[in-house]
């Protein structure tokens, strides 16, 4: 299908309703039809702040369909994988030889470094193919997926977790720039955001089942192997049925990939958290182990590339050059808002699950199937609360939304800090899973809504990257402080035996109370910098 230029008229019968969109160009900007890049020919160069009238690609209700399904799959596959990864844990950390400890956050979280993939994939993306990145992060996750069927230590295994994770950072990326290349502002895209976000649940539900299963049975490496096999499917159907926008592209340059990119950025801050994720992983185990010498210099080394790394985006900001997360993007409120928000949010989100299920299997005893079964109210509850919310959020405010559903997340970890042997499963944990992902499921869609609707289009890539790589980083450090906190409690429990119920239970209620303080944390900054921020999602006025 070939692009249309600026000026094409458009029918109206078209799939999506609200073709044309009034832009406000600043800086000037040429939409052409897959990505908008800087007009390079004066004659098309609006004046700035001139509105004009550019179109979205044009096609059937079915291709439509087609293009959500695709990256609805992409979404629920992850989601599979983290679902088969958490109820294994246990036996993948005894077959392996690995702490609990460590695996708690190394495994269902790989390193942090990794996730900065997320931000370099957004220029490579702009550098070349949203859908070439698309399908090449899905070959990556099969290939690396089911490597980790057949890792035989507990190194090689957070190895493979580790590129599995990059491999997923090029999807996400890409699958914002082809719902934002395909469906305009208004039901169709919040639809299509809100199925992005529904593939989760879904995936993460079926994920929980299937894995307590095999691990039960088979054993836990053919879960990877079922989920690199499902993965190809979803390839399959990806490079049958996505869209090729091959005119509307600009050439893929390898110029472009070499200096277009802020590799020196990309190079500084993964190795400053590549350095945090070692002291980490060598203290979770030990909290002594922070006094060897070593370990001081490299996490002296680590903080100190932090500032370094502020000052070179700085640097090339100001001389005009690619910048891997530019220092201006936080001066929008709610931008930085959403930033914090999701770093705080999915590193309670997703500790939380880690922490439940080891209560279940280390303290209470239960299998991986039945813990599964245990679990299955949170992804029931994701996939009512992402339609809902992709039907409500052009008619409720935001930040009424975001406010809402964190309260409501915060009551999980509460409802496990405060509950005891007494307690029932319908009181305590029952409730606190249907709660647990409200306030991420919102926060995924509004957010994303959020970017699409206060940055250029020239920058929504980026911005949505930088999103990305934020919440994996709160994944990452999420479950790392989890994982301190709870092995330092225990080992100063006055309970003899750590390796008791008692004992690990001790841990574990000091880390739901933590989790309780960041949903909380999370709160508050949603009541600073989301305030006023209105309704979001809505369609562009014709």
């Amino acid at each position: 299908m070939s692009p249309p230029s600026v000026n094409d008229d458009v029918s109206t019968s078209d799939y999506p309703s609200h073709e044309y969109v009034d832009a406000a160009i600043a800086p000037p900007t040429l939409f052409t039809g897959a990505k908008q890049h800087p007009a390079t020919d004066a004659e098309h160069q609006p004046l700035l702040g001139q509105s004009v009238r550019v179109k979205y690609r044009s096609g059937s209700r079915a291709e439509a369909l087609v293009v959500v399904v695709c990256i609805a799959c992409t979404t629920g596959v992850s989601s599979l994988l983290n679902g088969h990864v958490i109820v294994a844990l246990p036996m993948m950390a005894d077959d392996l030889g690995l702490s609990v400890d460590l695996v708690l956050w190394s495994v269902p979280a790989p390193p942090v470094s990794p996730s900065l993939a997320c931000s370099s994939s957004c220029a490579v993306t702009d550098a070349t193919s949203s859908r070439l990145m698309f399908l090449l992060g899905c070959f990556l996750q099969c290939l690396f997926t089911s490597a980790c069927g057949f890792a035989q230590t507990g190194t090689q295994l957070i190895v493979f977790r580790a590129l599995s994770g990059v491999a997923a950072s090029f999807c996400l990326p890409a699958s914002v720039s082809i719902i934002y290349d395909t469906f305009p502002a208004g039901p169709w895209r919040n639809a299509a955001f809100a199925s992005m976000g529904g593939g989760q649940p879904v995936g993460y539900g079926v994920g929980l089942v299937l894995g307590g299963i095999l691990t039960s049975t088979a054993g836990w490496p053919w879960g990877f192997h079922v989920v690199a096999l499902t993965n190809s499917i979803v390839l399959v159907l990806a490079a049958w049925q996505l869209p090729v926008n091959s005119d509307s592209a600009p050439p893929v340059s390898w110029r472009r990939l070499a200096f277009g990119i802020d590799w020196i950025g990309a190079f500084i801050a993964s190795i400053s958290l590549a350095l945090l994720s070692y002291i980490l992983a060598v203290i979770t185990g030990d909290t002594s182990n922070i006094r060897n010498p070593t370990n001081i210099c490299l996490l002296g080394l680590s903080l100190a590339l932090m500032p370094a790394f502020v000052a070179w985006v700085h640097h090339q900001e100001h001389n005009d050059r690619p910048a891997l997360i530019p220092n201006s993007l936080w001066s929008n409120k709610g931008f930085t808002s959403i930033c914090i928000n999701v770093f705080l949010m999915w590193g309670a989100f997703n500790a939380f699950e880690q922490v439940l299920n080891l209560v279940y299997q280390k303290v209470k005893g239960l299998d991986a199937f039945a813990t599964a079964l245990a679990f299955l109210p949170m992804p029931i509850s994701g996939l009512l609360a992402y339609p809902a919310i992709g039907l409500v959020v052009h008619r409720i405010r935001a930040d009424w939304i975001v406010l809402a559903t964190t309260v409501a997340s915060c009551v999980s970890p509460l409802l496990m800090a405060l509950s005891g042997p007494s307690w029932s499963y319908w009181v305590g944990a029952f409730p606190a899973l249907l709660l647990n992902a409200t306030a991420s499921d919102s926060l995924f869609t509004i957010s994303n809504l959020l970017i699409m609707s206060v940055f250029p289009g020239n920058t929504q890539g980026l911005a949505g990257g930088v999103f990305s790589t934020i919440a994996q980083i709160g994944k990452s450090m999420g479950l790392a402080v989890v994982a301190l906190i709870a092995e330092s409690i225990t080992t100063h429990s006055s309970i003899e035996d750590k390796e008791s119920p008692e004992a690990l239970m001790e841990g574990y209620r000091a880390a739901f109370w933590f989790l309780f303080a960041l949903s909380a944390a999370s709160f508050f900054v949603s009541f600073w910098g989301l305030h006023g921020i209105g309704k979001v999602g809505r369609a562009a006025a014709a």
